[in-house]
């Protein structure tokens, strides 16, 4: 069975503040609930991902790092003038990475991507993550090719901006093959053009719950990468790339 990375998961427990975003709140899924949702399945990790109905709260990533245990690893939301104390505790809890919700919004605006960016890349080796549609890539492309570290959620989201996404790609940045119900765009089609173009580029993830999502994730989401690609490639999209991103572990 193919050893899969998680590199997009969402933990939403009632016990720890949440946010109506647009007039949305999402159901529970806990822990628990995604340890259960997974089995069968030989997931050796993966990163919880701040949602915009979690805003800059980090109680809840906290507890979900600690209760989901090793090689699992936060991406959160904080704003630009987080203090480095405060970076730095959220390293040591096991926070990768920093997230910019264009869609959907409850993080930092954009106008603070490329100070924030490399400020938590400098500091604690954190990378940027942009939930974004691709056809608003061109405003920020030159932005995003000059930082050091980022990556793109849910394959850009859009057929009509994936040219500019593919341009990025070239140009070093990653792209997260996850929430396969949400993009409108041909998934096998855009997992090869973008292997194409960077074999180190792509990363699966399960985006559970899906919230939102016109179709929630399915097990057939992993024997699409599978039918798409090689066993060597396939093992790239969804162990080995992500694992050298977050963990740092060359192979």
């Amino acid at each position: 069975m193919q050893t899969i990375f998680d590199t997009h998961l969402h933990i939403i427990d009632p016990k720890f503040p949440l946010i109506k975003n647009q007039g949305f709140l999402p159901n529970p899924f806990t822990c628990e609930d995604y340890l259960e949702k997974i089995k069968g399945f030989n997931i050796k990790g993966g990163a919880v991902v701040s949602g915009s109905f979690q805003g800059f709260n980090q109680t809840y990533l906290i507890d979900s790092l600690q209760k989901l245990g090793q090689n699992y690893v936060g991406v959160t939301q904080l704003p630009h003038d987080t203090s480095d104390n405060e970076i730095l505790k959220l390293n040591s809890y096991g926070v990768r990475a920093i997230r910019f919700n264009v869609k959907r919004g409850g993080s930092e605006d954009l106008s603070h991507l490329e100070y924030f960016a490399r400020r938590v890349h400098e500091l604690v080796g954190w990378h940027a993550e942009l939930y974004i549609d691709s056809t608003f890539l061109p405003q920020i492309a030159s932005t995003l090719s000059s930082l050091p570290a980022v990556s793109v959620d849910h394959l850009g989201l859009s057929k009509e901006g994936f040219k500019h996404l593919l341009s990025l790609v070239d140009k070093g940045i990653r792209v997260k093959a996850t929430g396969f119900g949400r993009v409108e765009l041909d998934v096998a089609q855009a997992i090869r053009s973008i292997y194409a173009v960077n074999p180190d580029a792509l990363m699966f993830g399960t985006d559970l719950p899906s919230t939102r999502a016109r179709r929630p994730y399915h097990n057939s989401d992993i024997e699409l990468i599978y039918n798409t690609l090689d066993e060597e490639q396939s093992e790239k999209v969804l162990y080995k790339n992500a694992v050298n991103w977050y963990l740092k572990q060359d192979f």
